[in-house]
């Protein structure tokens, strides 16, 4: 192939390629132009591969117009696409037929475990008491010591903790923590309200522990502290009796235990009979005829005098509860980890 011959078909397949994308009416056609002209077997890329059969000083002038060809075409092909679709676009601004039915929505639900707070939180507030909320970095402060559990108390072990890496400046030792319990506002609240006190504080804890079906690094929990002059465990004992019958139903019977927290003095354990049995022993409660729902007791006198408050003149009492527990029980769920596997066919059970 001469020199002359070679630009002579370089203009030739340009003069087709051209006339060829003028044809081009839609994106399919257009995609069908792109692999005859400009793709791995179309007519330049096999006009490019066929240079090596020209004599040495012919290759420079026709592969440059072969090159120069390539990026003609492809401008040609981009300019052609955008005119495709602004024709498509144009042909899309029909009117609207307004009276056709919108496409659906699937519809969300509400969480079991926000539900059950949020079930959890009407029943207290409707007993006089307010919702607040508390940082979930925590200082060890707040959720240890001024809960009388002081450095090395052997109650620290009740907690596995999840350390913030925040030294403390006098001693050298971690000063921040996810806190592990909501118990911490116990003493914020305390701190900064003078009584009367009732709140309830919801909220995400964390500890540093194996899942298995009854715990989770990562739950709720919700805390309660009543402080004014004279509260005894009469009201505790009225205000979770009142709170497991609007929970669970009016037919329930209620157990407090000897338990020990050592931020209350004296604790208890607070249970309902079963209701699955009715008291009567099954799989569900062991065999024992109840459930424990929550911890509780009267705040311990040095948690008081640490925030300030006179013990001789105030008491109080304080409780815990597990939402997603409470969840477990009033729905029959037998594993708290399927509160945070985000599998729909659980939680559309609640939807």
């Amino acid at each position: 192939m001469s020199e002359s011959a070679g630009i002579a078909r370089v203009d030739s397949l340009k003069s087709r390629a051209l006339d060829a994308l003028a044809a081009v009416s839609n994106a399919e056609s257009l995609e069908g132009w792109r692999v005859a002209f400009v793709g791995r077997r179309g007519e330049l890329t096999q006009l490019l591969r066929g240079l090596g059969s020209l004599p040495p000083e012919q290759r420079p002038e026709v592969g440059a117009a072969a090159n120069a060809l390539r990026r003609t075409l492809q401008a040609a092909a981009d300019e052609r696409a955008i005119a495709i679709h602004r024709a498509s676009s144009d042909a899309s601004d029909a009117p609207i037929d307004v009276t056709l039915p919108g496409w659906p929505i699937p519809r969300g639900g509400i969480h079991p475990t926000t539900r059950t707070v949020r079930e959890i939180c009407a029943a207290f507030s409707s007993m006089g008491f307010s919702v607040v909320e508390g940082p979930e970095i925590e200082l060890e402060r707040y959720n240890f010591e001024m809960l009388n559990i002081p450095k090395d108390h052997p109650a620290r072990d009740m907690w596995d903790t999840l350390w913030i890496d925040m030294e403390d400046a006098d001693e050298g030792n971690p000063s921040m923590l996810l806190r592990t319990h909501t118990s911490p506002m116990q003493a914020r609240i305390m701190e900064n309200t003078k009584p009367p006190i009732r709140v309830i504080v919801p909220g995400k804890c964390y500890r540093y522990e194996a899942t298995d079906p009854s715990h989770e690094w990562h739950f709720y929990q919700i805390e309660g502290l009543a402080v004014d002059r004279g509260i005894t465990m009469t009201d505790l004992k009225g205000t979770l009796y009142e709170f497991a019958r609007r929970i669970f139903g009016v037919d329930r019977q209620v157990r407090f235990r000897c338990d020990y927290f050592p931020f209350v003095e004296p604790g208890v354990d607070v249970s309902i009979d079963c209701f699955l049995c009715g008291g009567e022993g099954c799989r569900v409660c062991g065999g024992t005829g109840w459930i424990e729902i929550m911890g509780a007791g009267m705040v311990h006198p040095k948690v008081l005098a640490d925030v300030g408050l006179d013990p001789n003149i105030y008491t109080g009492f304080a409780f815990g509860m597990g939402p997603e527990r409470i969840a477990m029980l009033q729905h029959g769920i037998d594993d708290i980890r399927l509160f945070y596997a985000n599998d729909l066919r659980f939680l559309r059970q609640f939807g």
